[in-house]
């Protein structure tokens, strides 16, 4: 296959990815919910208030993945904010139960070939990074089964007043 068939290959997936995004987002605003808004002390917020992370790594999940990931657990009705990938859990001692669907994720960066180095230290030029776009399929620790108790546990609910305005009257 060519260079550019790759390339353009990679592209076509790129861009499926940014159209499988918006198409989720605009789904939820046509069911009349705003994705970016958690609708906290609500029936349907089960999950504590938090930011999702990896339950792996305790990193946190950041820009379009935040409105994703919450818009999964509002969906699935998950208990927690704790996500993994399929290989995570299974280096944790878990696994994903059977029929489980993930969730995908989107890991965005860029990078600096060794060859534009090489040709940027040769011409004095700044070397050009090469921006990169990659999925994941993570799973809530809902769908997982024989995780450590440490990694299934659930992050405390924040206190009273913290998040609801307060009624007065």
């Amino acid at each position: 296959m060519s260079k550019y068939r790759e390339w353009a290959r990679a592209g076509e997936s790129r861009a499926s990815l940014y159209d499988d995004i918006t198409t989720k987002i605009i789904a939820e605003l046509e069911a009349g919910r705003v994705p970016w808004v958690q609708p906290w002390g609500t029936a349907a917020a089960k999950a504590p208030l938090a930011m999702p992370q990896n339950a792996s790594t305790a990193r946190q999940y950041t820009g379009v993945n935040v409105l994703i990931l919450w818009g999964a657990v509002i969906e699935h009705g998950f208990t927690g904010q704790s996500w993994l990938t399929f290989r995570q859990a299974l280096s944790l001692g878990g696994h994903v139960r059977k029929g489980e669907r993930g969730t995908t994720v989107v890991y965005a960066d860029r990078f600096i070939p060794d060859g534009e180095k090489k040709r940027a230290a040769e011409t004095g030029e700044d070397a050009q990074a090469i921006p990169f776009l990659k999925r994941f399929t993570v799973f809530n620790t809902d769908q997982c089964d024989d995780l450590p108790d440490e990694i299934a546990t659930v992050a405390p609910p924040p206190l009273p007043g913290m998040i609801e305005p307060r009624v007065e009257g």
